[in-house]
């Protein structure tokens, strides 16, 4: 980095005072980037997608907005929630349980918007709190496997996408009735 692009950074810094938030030197600020990238992504889908668009049923009887939306934010409810682990792990956050995924399939647009909003923003501020060697910690994968922190990101772009994607095949396919905003 060149000293002119650093002192503009030190400035905004001062002037943000000593309560404001950064990244870590340590942490995966390429992966990081991507993440909130394609969190925003699926946010746009979401705000765009009309109430009816989380109520039309599809192969297990709810919607595939609805089931995206559900998985992605308990995905990002469990990664904050393991991650919090590491940071205060004095804090009792392994015993906090999270409702059954089928109670938030059965919650209506809006609450499932606020669902993902919520949970991505809880996420990335449990990223932003991740200092130095944190980053080369393990936690509880999905699956109960061990995965270092720094692959949390990644992970989670991959998730992300994923589901994008699905979605955007489901609304090209004819019989779909999704219709979203400002098309």
């Amino acid at each position: 980095m060149t000293q002119g692009a650093a002192d503009p950074r030190a400035a905004l810094r001062a002037r943000q005072g000593a309560g404001a938030r950064y990244d870590a030197p340590e942490a995966p600020a390429a992966d990081l980037l991507r993440a909130r990238r394609a969190t925003a992504a699926f946010a746009r889908v979401l705000n765009e997608a009309d109430d009816d668009a989380f109520a039309a049923p599809s192969a297990g009887g709810v919607s595939a907005l609805t089931l995206a939306t559900v998985t992605l934010g308990y995905e990002a409810r469990h990664i904050a929630l393991q991650l919090e682990c590491l940071i205060a792990p004095d804090a009792g956050y392994a015993h906090i349980e999270l409702p059954t995924q089928a109670v938030a399939l059965t919650l209506p647009a809006r609450a499932l918007r606020h669902l993902f909003s919520h949970s991505a923003i809880h996420l990335d501020t449990c990223w932003r709190d991740l200092q130095g060697p944190l980053w080369e910690a393990n936690i509880a994968g999905s699956a109960g496997e061990a995965v270092k922190a720094r692959f949390t990101p990644r992970a989670r772009t991959d998730n992300l996408c994923s589901q994008l994607s699905s979605i955007r095949k489901m609304c090209l396919r004819e019989e779909s009735q999704v219709q979203f905003r400002y098309e």
